[in-house]
This record gives C-alpha cells, structure tokens and sequence, in this order.
C-alpha cells in the first residue's frame, strides 16, 4: 500500500510519497551516478532486457532485496512514485514489477512526457507482474504511477499491458485503486477512445479492505494550494492519521501514516520523500527510515556526502533504516519517548526546512541541515541505552524476535 501525491505551481512542482511495504523491509536511500556505456543487457529484479547507453543519476528509495525502487528523483528533475493496483489483470508470472518501471523512467527520461513513454513502451513489451513482496512471494499487483518534472506531471494507470494517463492540471493524490474514468490524455492503442479505464480494470475488495478510497480523500483534502504548498506542509500530511489520533495502535488502513498490527493491517510506511521540482534545481528530502510521525526528514543532493544515504553495497544491511526499527519500536510501546521523540523532531524540522527555502540552497546549507538530522537521531539513538525493557503486542514481539530488534530486553550500546 502507498500514497503519493502531486501539486502543480507557477514556479515549481512538488512531489512527496509514503511507501507503505512489509514492516521488516528495509528500505534503504541509495544514489547511483550518470553512466554511459555499452553494455547490451541489463538484469533487472526477474527479467534481462535490453539496456540503453547513457543512463541519468538518480536518488531512489528502494526495497533492499530487489533491483527497483519505490521512489526517487534523477538529475534532470523528474520524479516517479508508483502504487500498487490489485487491477483484473494481475499475473503471478515474472515479469518487469512495478519497482522496476520506476527505477527504468528515471534512468533513462529527461522528461516527465518521456518517462511515460519509457514505462509504457516497457510495459507493453514485457508486462507487468511475479512475486512484488518481501516475505510474502504471494503478494503481486499491477501498477499506477504519479510522475512529474518541474514543469508538469502526469498520473499513469496500468493493468497487464494497457494503460492510460493524464495530465494533472493543479493537484493529485493516487493510493490502491484506479481513479482515471475517462478524459485520457494518451493511452494504450487497443482502448477505446474516451476509455473509463477505472470502471473497466478495477477490482473492489482488495481497494476496499486496504482503504484505499479513504486514504485518497484524506490526501486530497490534506493537498495543499500550489501557493502554499512548502516541506513542512507536505510532511504534515505524510504524517496524517485518519482520525487524528497520535498513538499508532490505534490506526487504521484510512491513515496516511500506516502503523501495521498484524493481519488486518499488514502494511507499515517503511520509507518517505519530497522533492521540490524548479528551473533552479531539485530539492529533496526523505525519512530513510519508516514511520514518518516518528521520523526526521533528511535533504539528499546529487553531489557531496549526505547521512540519509547507503552506500549500495551495503543496502541490504540498511544500517540507518535498522538502527531506526529500534527507536521507532520503542516508540510504538512508550508514549514519554513516544512524545519526546515527536517534540524534539518539531523543535529541529523547522530549522532544516528553513535552510532549504531557498530555490537552490548553497552547499553550506544543505550540509548544516544534514547535521541537524543527524544529530536529532543521534541523541534518541544513544538514549535507548538507558530505556527499560517494554512489553508489546503479540504481533511486534513476533516480528522484533525474527528481526533481531526485541524490545522487551534491555537495549544494548551496539543494538
């Protein structure tokens, strides 16, 4: 589950997203440099296909076990975030997932337009599905996507090889169902003109159970004017609970910010972003780490060294993202620490936010805010030392013995 969502301004596009996956999946930010070369054949997460040869640098946060992404930017300033559609047509079979079509249009578009017609060629040449979850091989889902530059953005629909999209005139929000009823802009050759392409792909109960319909409006309502729209504002709505309630236990599928409780909602928000999309240059910010209501957001650049990012050979092990499990489940179960870590994050967001209003902040700004984040962390972190064993829920005791990260013993220096 995911919502991702867009505002379109005079003098820039902001994009945000919260990827919402298995609550143990590591979901580290990683950045990969320009490339050229000549290499005939790229292997992506289940299939080979044909590489191009000269691909964009780009900031993805992606699950560490495959080779796409969730979200992300590249360095001509387009942004992709897709949502899982549970549409008529989803296939078991390995094909080219949702993840994989993200992390491809920002390797190789300079465009939003031309990151459509690269996720939708693909699309129609190797389809779309196979096994999409962490633990659960069952999990499979076709695929929207919310896709923008600094001059427009466009809301893309799948299901297998069709497709549809449409040019976003101010705002949008997309989560787990289809929305585009007609009024494409461009869309697969075999649909009819003027097709409704929600009514005809769309299924019910999956959308249903996973709140999906809810979660949209929530964000729709929450969408701020293009005038007004700014980092604080759109980590407020990432951070939205559907009844405003701030303890996580008692959350539902309706929230923005999921907190996940066992089967009923099995989905946690395991990583966030916004970006700012201008002339002057991106400006993008992400958590790295889940829970956005408990987390800080870090900037990230396509230059210089910035504390948010794994180094990719180290992905898997996802230092910052598992050193966060930690205060983020203590969080779940301690409603002082719980507090503490919301007021003293609200006491140092703003200053980072602040550093990053200009169009195109100076290198000097971007590294004092990276070191307010990091030293936000780091103090939480080392508190755990001294934090009493807790008890918690059935199904995150569970969950923390598989992971290694159990709270009901006292934490250890190293953790």
């Amino acid at each position: 589950m995911c919502d991702t969502q867009v505002v379109v301004g005079a003098d820039a596009v902001w994009f945000a997203k919260n990827s919402d996956r298995e609550p143990s999946e590591p979901q580290p930010v990683v950045r990969f440099p320009a490339a050229a070369d000549s290499e005939p054949r790229l292997r992506v997460t289940y299939l080979e296909i044909g590489q191009v040869p000269e691909r964009r640098a780009v900031i993805l946060s992606k699950p560490a076990w495959c080779w796409g992404a969730e979200m992300g930017v590249n360095d001509a300033g387009v942004a992709i975030g897709n949502e899982a559609i549970f549409s008529r047509c989803v296939s078991r079979e390995p094909a080219l997932l949702g993840m994989d079509l993200v992390r491809l249009g920002l390797e190789r578009a300079t465009s939003a337009k031309q990151a459509i017609e690269v996720i939708t060629g693909l699309l129609e040449q190797h389809g779309q599905g196979g096994p999409a979850g962490y633990l659960d091989k069952g999990f499979c889902y076709d695929n929207s996507f919310l896709v923008a530059d600094p001059r427009q953005a466009w809301v893309l629909e799948t299901a297998g090889r069709q497709w549809a999209a449409r040019r976003v005139e101010s705002s949008y929000a997309v989560s787990n169902a289809l929305t585009l009823h007609g009024g494409n802009d461009l869309q697969s050759a075999s649909l009819a003109a003027g097709a409704d392409f929600a009514r005809r792909f769309d299924t019910r109960l999956r959308p249903y159970f996973a709140g999906a319909h809810q979660r949209r409006e929530l964000a729709t309502q929450g969408l701020p004017a293009a005038a007004a729209a700014g980092f604080a504002q759109f980590a407020g709505l990432l951070r939205a609970h559907a009844h405003g309630d701030d303890d996580p236990r008692h959350g539902s599928n309706a929230d923005l910010c999921m907190h996940a409780a066992g089967f009923v909602r099995r989905s946690q928000t395991t990583g966030s972003m916004i970006a700012r999309l201008s002339a002057a240059g991106t400006v993008a910010v992400f958590t790295g780490t889940s829970a956005p209501c408990l987390s800080i957001f870090r900037p990230v650049a396509f230059d210089g060294t910035f504390q948010v990012l794994t180094d990719p050979a180290d992905q898997v092990e996802a230092l910052l993202w598992r050193r966060h499990e930690w205060l983020h489940r203590w969080a779940l179960s301690d409603a002082d620490f719980r507090h503490r870590v919301r007021r003293t994050r609200e006491e140092i967001e703003p200053q980072l936010f602040a550093l990053l209003a200009a169009a195109q902040p100076a290198a000097a700004d971007l590294a004092r805010a990276d070191r307010l984040a990091a030293a936000w962390h780091k103090v939480l972190w080392e508190s755990l030392r001294d934090m009493q064993p807790r008890r918690v829920p059935r199904f995150w005791l569970q969950l923390g013995r598989r992971d290694g990260i159990d709270i009901t013993r006292r934490a250890s220096a190293g953790h």
